[in-house]
């Protein structure tokens, strides 16, 4: 929610609650009067007293406040709600790693900031990842590399760390890919050269 809709939302619960005052006191007065010879005088006071602190207590609790319950200024609301926003940007940003990563991310780790309402937001993260290659296994490292790189650029604002792992990720795809065609390469040569040795099945020449 944006400041301006802020406000005004503090406002209309301000001025509802104030116009809605003098009715119940009116009530209280007429049924005091006559109640007044069974039941004995009743305060007025008490009742006024208990209106004004739920007034009080409705135009405390409308809009932010600090640790100690007074309200925020205009700037420090405005300030809230950056951090508020800088806060779900960032956990978007890593959630969005860890789910496209899968078993090769950890957990996210998060750097806070405490805002005027005294309350931590986050405000910059990481997420480990294991890009390395697969040793010995070039198909394997292929498919981890693909899972890599869409880890890397999965955010909707990929930072340059993520562009650099992504990069590097795709240095290790495109190696390995050559990898398994040289192995492909030297199977189908070996497979050819034993399919084209002739056959010795033939039976031996006779001599008279």
């Amino acid at each position: 929610m944006d400041i301006s809709a802020l406000n005004a939302f503090s406002g209309s619960t301000a001025t509802w609650s104030a116009s809605n005052l003098p009715t119940p006191r009116v009530e209280r007065n007429e049924a005091s009067s006559q109640r007044s010879k069974a039941d004995g005088p009743l305060s007025n006071a008490e009742p006024s007293k208990e209106t004004d602190e739920r007034t009080e207590s409705s135009e405390k609790t409308a809009g932010p406040t600090r640790p100690d319950g007074t309200p925020l200024a205009p700037e420090e609301i405005q300030q809230l709600e950056q951090l508020k926003q800088t806060d779900r940007e960032v956990r978007q940003h890593e959630m969005a790693h860890q789910t496209a990563g899968g078993p090769y991310t950890g957990g996210a780790s998060y750097d806070y900031e405490v805002g005027p309402d005294g309350k931590r937001y986050a405000v910059a993260g990481e997420v480990p990842i294991d890009y390395g290659p697969v040793p010995g296994d070039p198909q394997a490292t292929v498919e981890k590399m693909q899972t890599v790189i869409a880890a890397a650029m999965a955010p909707a604002d990929p930072s340059p760390k993520d562009l650099q792992v992504a990069a590097q990720a795709r240095q290790y795809l495109l190696e390995a890919k050559l990898e398994a065609a040289q192995k492909q390469s030297e199977m189908n040569q070996a497979r050819g050269e034993h399919d084209s040795e002739p056959a010795n099945d033939e039976p031996p020449e006779q001599t008279a």
